[in-house]
């Protein structure tokens, strides 16, 4: 017996693992990389302003396809093919990066990394929440979702280190060859899924879908929460680069964005447990406001620091927290409202870089765009309080219906 949880705890950390490692190389490199590279693309490879910002739409609509991909996928095994796929197409594209400065070339490296973040962030969570919860483990994602943060603290780490030896080319292909290696474990430590719809005990893994207009209500709130957080994490470097006498410390931001998310979504699962799912959402959509909004109150290089580790330390927590919500009302088949929960995202993803950039480019700076993205993630924090009410409500149906159920039956039965 003693063997067999020991033999569970390792196949526990590997699993994981492999996730953490998906989340590095898909999110970290192929997604992320591409922010602290900004200046050095625009002052060496002639990117523009507005076209940054396009190239970060781009990416979105790959992630968008993905993620409408993965809403209608619910067959175990081809979204393990397809999460193998993502993880040698964020390899591929991130190489990609290196060989041009031809736009569309980006614009096309962009799209398939977009499409290898859905796979490593979708996908790959999907099949690690089935595994969890199959062998009768927690079901977070918190730990897995820690790859995140340490992937963009990496990234960052390794521009700094590597900035007074190479050029933007030779920055690109150093992150190659370090996708590479989190390739290799990303592969093979994650075991093909079981396709039966039970646990390991025996036990049936029922899906327990919300209601309509809690998942209508959630979508739109989810929806706010994505351009609260793409335009930070689309321009915190250039934002920070741009603030008086702070030049040349955007990428500092960048490496204390990743510090901030690498145990944040341990520490917001904790949360959760204490105080419930809605309740830590909530809390870490008005600390993000805050984080979005203290470059722009005080320009000062302490805001913009203490604002890039709060917009860390919460954008990737709620991430993690709708994506287990997910899963536990679908156990069978997470990656289903995954994937609507991501659309819903990714829309904004697409909408938020996009118009940043022409915001950007109209008022000569980044405060504008800022201030709209703290203004609707507020407004998302009203929803998310509203589906409080919404599954006190749907509690209330289910346990009259339960009861009229009941009623009928017993008057049958006399």
């Amino acid at each position: 017996m003693h063997t067999h949880a020991m033999t569970l705890a390792a196949q526990r950390l590997q699993v994981l693992c492999a996730g953490i490692f998906s989340l590095m190389l898909t999110l970290g490199v192929a997604r992320f990389a591409y922010t602290p590279m900004l200046p050095q693309m625009q002052a060496q490879a002639g990117l523009g302003v507005a076209d940054a910002g396009w190239l970060a739409a781009i990416n979105y609509v790959g992630y968008l396809s993905g993620a409408l991909l993965a809403s209608f996928i619910s067959d175990l095994k081809l979204k393990d093919l397809l999460y193998r796929w993502g993880i040698v197409l964020a390899v591929a594209s991130t190489a990609l990066m290196a060989t041009t400065t031809d736009f569309w070339i980006w614009g096309l490296s962009r799209y398939v990394a977009g499409l290898s973040s859905a796979a490593g962030m979708l996908l790959g969570s999907a099949l690690i929440l089935n595994w969890l919860m199959r062998h009768g483990q927690r079901s977070e994602l918190g730990i897995q979702f820690s790859g995140i943060g340490i992937g963009i603290a990496l990234g960052a780490a390794l521009i700094a280190l590597l900035n007074q030896w190479l050029d933007w080319r030779g920055e690109w292909l150093a992150f190659s060859a370090l996708a590479v290696l989190l390739a290799i474990p990303a592969l093979r430590w994650l075991p093909p899924p079981d396709t039966s719809g039970r646990t390991t005990t025996g036990a049936a893994m029922p899906d327990n879908p919300p209601s309509r207009l809690y998942l209508q209500v959630f979508m739109a709130a989810y929806f706010c929460a994505g351009i609260g957080y793409v335009v930070s994490a689309t321009f915190i470097v250039a934002i920070v680069e741009q603030l008086p006498g702070l030049s040349g410390r955007g990428n500092l931001a960048f490496l204390l964005l990743g510090i901030g998310a690498a145990p944040a979504c341990i520490i917001w699962d904790l949360f959760a447990r204490r105080f419930g799912d809605l309740n830590a959402l909530i809390s870490a959509a008005l600390l993000q406001v805050l984080g979005i909004l203290l470059p722009v109150l005080d320009h000062s290089l302490w805001a913009a620091l203490t604002g890039a580790w709060l917009f860390g330390a919460t954008f990737i927590g709620m991430v993690s927290l709708v994506l287990t919500m997910a899963g536990r009302y679908y156990p069978t088949r997470p990656a289903r409202m995954m994937g609507r929960m991501t659309l819903a995202y990714g829309l904004a993803q697409i909408i938020g870089p996009a118009l940043t950039g022409v915001l950007a480019t109209r008022f000569g700076g980044y405060a504008v765009g800022l201030w709209c993205a703290a203004a609707v993630m507020l407004l998302g924090c009203g929803l998310l309080y509203g589906l409080k009410f919404i599954e006190r409500r749907d509690r209330r149906h289910t346990t009259e219906a339960t009861a009229s159920a009941c009623l009928s039956l017993g008057g049958k039965n006399e």
